[in-house]
């Protein structure tokens, strides 16, 4: 399967179609029907394969596994104002930083 070996699947019951649906993160476009879990999931492996692999006969690069990315644990968020000001009062009442209650907000 090469690179999409690293991809992110889930598979989930989809109510709308009666059946469950495979998905991959990387390649949101693709998805895969069928009345059994493991099948949506074997599926949705085969088809982001092949569309990997046709990206790659086409000379293109395919995307990225998110499991390989480096992060570095940072990244910007813009909050009203007002957010702001009571995020930064609760990180003073419990005597934590800013940084360290949004955190564990996030990570909740």
């Amino acid at each position: 399967m090469g690179v999409a070996e690293h991809y992110t699947y889930r598979v989930r019951w989809s109510g709308e179609d009666g059946e469950y649906v495979g998905t991959v993160a990387e390649l949101p476009s693709l998805s895969w029907l069928s009345p059994d879990r493991t099948e949506a999931f074997a599926g949705i492996q085969q088809l982001a394969a092949d569309a990997v692999a046709d990206m790659l006969a086409d000379g293109e690069i395919p995307p990225e596994a998110i499991a390989d990315r480096a992060y570095s644990g940072k990244f910007m968020v813009r909050i009203p104002p007002e957010l702001h000001r009571q995020l930064a009062i609760d990180a003073a009442e419990q005597h934590v930083s800013l940084n360290r209650l949004i955190s564990a907000r996030l990570g909740a």
